[in-house]
This record gives structure tokens, C-alpha cells and sequence, in this order.
């Protein structure tokens, strides 16, 4: 990600300028950042993050949340910032759809640790889409909540009716189809992707919320054989062509010439991403205490990192004038640098062993000894 972005400053306007950002281009763009939450949606097993790890994860975002806005809040009135609501959430995001690929790579998704990790980012990514959705809508925040609230239960019905057993002989028509030239799952899929940023953006909301809520839902709607196989081949759409545009173009429409115009700009950078380590990391410290340092101290710095969102808030930002151009260069370039250094860091201190896999030896936060899922067996 941090190649494609630098590769994106280097080939745009910033420094070489042999590339230009056009409707051709900012639609490639829009398209890999919705496949992005898509991926990020259709990675999250539901039936593995709901109850404490999803409770804890929404524990702790909330509680960076309120530390956010006052942070911002004080930002504010020093008038470093221009909007408390703007910074606040962008001090809460997690790049999860960033994240997974790597615990993937490293054997984490399924584990305990993985398993929290995954609820974390999903919330932080989640979370932000939709207070941004319902606070910067163009509709009144009313409005936009019963929008909400009608995606949502649109999107638990058609769930529920994906739960139900499919017809054997779809499931045979799917499994001939899955390598022949047809690639029909794939195309059932785009589909979906489709129909969900159709219906969001047709009641007002964000196109990533239906993105989102596209992944989810293709994952109920293949059995798990195939899902596994179709996995493969969305991974390569997403992350051997689409999602990488996003980056690029990202990188391309980063304003360097803010962030070289002075020292003081300059040192913002590292000024939100300390801010990101405090707001959504400290969280992590107090919430998932029953947890092992290492495990702990990994989970609060990788659930740090952001990128994807920031782009999102720093354009609504500087659209609607509530956010000046070196603020949202700064944030973007903190961004970047937590993608590089965070990940790195977070991983390290996990290390290996029984608090990588979260094994039956770890004692829950109550004092209850968690099943292999990281559940309490109460639970």
C-alpha cells in the first residue's frame, strides 16, 4: 500500500507529472476503494466476532470516540483545526481492509488474537462510515438516521433469506460454473456489489456502507466450499488491479506542497499519528485487559492504523471548507506512515506463541478460561 501511494506522489502532479487525475480515472478509484470495504466485509466472519469480541470493539471505539472529540474539541479552539466532528472521527478509524491481508499472510485470521483484531477494525471502519454518513450527509442528521436504519433493515432481510439452505441444484449450476469462462459466481457477486452502492447511495447514504454490506452478504450467499474458492479469485480483482488505483490515485492527489511548505506543517504528520496511538490505541489498553501484555499492546497499536478513511474525511473536508489543505495533507501523510511503521511495529510485539494463537492456557479478563474461538465458555 505504502508503495503504491509514494508511486502515486512520484507519477502526479507533485513531482514527475505524467499523470493526471480525470472522470476516467477518479471512477477506477472510486470503484478499488469500494472493492476495498467490500474485501474488508467479505473477509470478517460474523459468527466469530459477535458477543465479547464485537462488544469489546465497540467498547473501545466508543471510548475513542469521546477521546477523540475532545481532543479535536481543544484543537478547535486553538483554531489548529477548522471542525471537531471532522478530526474527531478521523482520530478513530481503523484500516481493517489494510489489515486483513496481512494477518491472513501470517496465519492470524481464525486465532483469538485475530478474531479481536478483526472485530476492532471492523467497528473502526464501520463506525466512522457511519457517523460520517449520518453528521455530513446532505440530509439532516434525522433524516439520515431513518435512511439508515431502512438500509439496515433491508440488508438484515436479504441476510436472512441468504441463510436459508440454497436449492442444490443452484449450488451444482455455481460449482460448474465457478472456473468455466462464464465465472457466473463472480459475476452473482458484482452484482451484489452493485445492487448494495445502488440502494445506499439511492437513499442519500455513503457508497461505502453498501460496499460494506455487499461483503457480508456474499459471504452467506455461497456454501463454504465455494466461498473459499471465490475468495481467491475476488482477491485477485480487488487487489491485483482495482484496489491498487485507489492507493495510486490517492498518492496522486496528495498535496506535497502543503505539507514542504514549512517546518511546522511538516511536523503535523507525526503529530496525528501520535494523536491516532492515543486516541485509538489507549482504548485497547483499558478494554482488553484480560488479554496478555504483548497481546494487548500489539492489539491497541495495530488497530492505529488508518489510511483509506482518512482520504474519505479529508475530502469532505476540504469540499465543504472545513478542513484546511495542510491538515488534510498531514492526515493523509500520517496515514501513510502508519501503514509503514505501525503494522511493523504491532506484529513485532506480538510475536509468536501462545498469545499469537490465543490458546486455551489465556485466562479471560472475568476469570474465565476462553474456548479455542477466544469465547468464554459461559459465553
Amino acid at each position: 500500500v505504502l508503495f503504491e501511494l509514494l508511486l502515486g506522489i512520484v507519477i502526479g502532479p507533485a513531482v514527475l507529472g505524467w499523470a493526471q487525475v480525470d472522470s476516467f480515472v477518479t471512477g477506477l478509484s472510486t470503484l478499488g476503494l469500494g472493492f476495498l470495504f467490500f474485501v474488508a466485509g467479505y473477509e470478517i466472519d460474523t459468527s466469530r466476532i459477535r458477543g465479547t469480541p464485537f462488544n469489546r470493539a465497540a467498547t473501545s471505539w466508543l471510548v475513542s470516540v469521546a477521546l477523540g472529540l475532545v481532543v479535536a474539541g481543544v484543537m478547535v479552539v486553538s483554531g489548529f483545526v477548522l471542525s471537531e466532528l471532522l478530526i474527531g472521527l478521523a482520530l478513530t478509524t481503523t484500516a481493517i481492509g489494510t489489515l486483513l491481508p496481512m494477518m491472513q499472510d501470517r496465519n492470524l485470521l481464525g486465532t483469538r488474537f485475530g478474531d479481536l483484531l478483526a472485530s476492532a477494525g471492523a467497528v473502526g471502519e464501520f463506525g466512522p462510515v457511519v457517523a460520517v454518513t449520518i453528521f455530513l450527509g446532505a440530509s439532516s442528521p434525522t433524516t439520515e438516521a431513518l435512511l439508515l436504519i431502512v438500509f439496515v433493515l433491508a440488508a438484515l432481510g436479504l441476510a436472512a433469506f441468504m441463510r436459508r439452505p440454497p436449492s442444490p441444484r443452484v449450488v451444482e449450476v455455481m460449482r460448474r460454473h465457478m472456473d468455466t469462462s462464464s465465472q457466473l459466481p463472480v459475476r452473482v457477486v458484482m452484482l451484489l456489489i452493485a445492487a448494495m452502492i445502488v440502494v445506499a447511495v439511492g437513499l442519500g447514504l455513503d457508497m461505502l456502507l453498501g460496499a460494506f454490506a455487499a461483503g457480508m452478504l456474499g459471504r452467506l450467499l455461497f456454501p463454504p466450499s465455494q466461498s473459499h474458492a471465490l475468495a481467491a479469485k475476488l482477491n485477485s480483482i480487488g487487489y491485483g488491479f482495482l484496489i491498487p488505483v485507489f492507493f495510486v490515485v490517492s498518492g496522486m492527489g496528495l498535496d506535497v506542497e502543503a505539507l514542504t511548505s514549512s517546518w511546522t506543517v511538516a511536523a503535523r504528520v507525526p503529530l496525528f499519528l501520535g494523536l491516532f496511538l492515543i486516541v485509538r490505541g489507549t482504548p485497547a489498553l483499558l478494554v482488553y485487559r484480560g488479554l496478555p501484555h504483548r497481546s494487548r499492546a500489539a492489539l491497541a497499536i495495530l488497530q492505529c492504523t488508518a489510511l483509506p478513511l482518512l482520504v474519505v474525511i479529508t475530502e469532505i473536508g476540504l469540499e465543504t471548507g472545513h478542513m484546511k489543505p495542510e491538515n488534510a495533507a498531514a492526515l493523509v501523510g500520517a496515514g501513510m506512515l502508519s501503514v509503514l511503521v505501525l503494522p511493523l511495529w504491532g506484529f513485532a510485539v506480538l510475536g509468536d506463541g501462545a498469545e499469537r494463537s490465543g490458546s486455551s492456557s489465556v485466562v479471560d479478563g472475568r476469570g474465565e478460561r476462553p474456548t479455542p474461538s477466544g469465547l468464554p465458555l459461559t459465553e
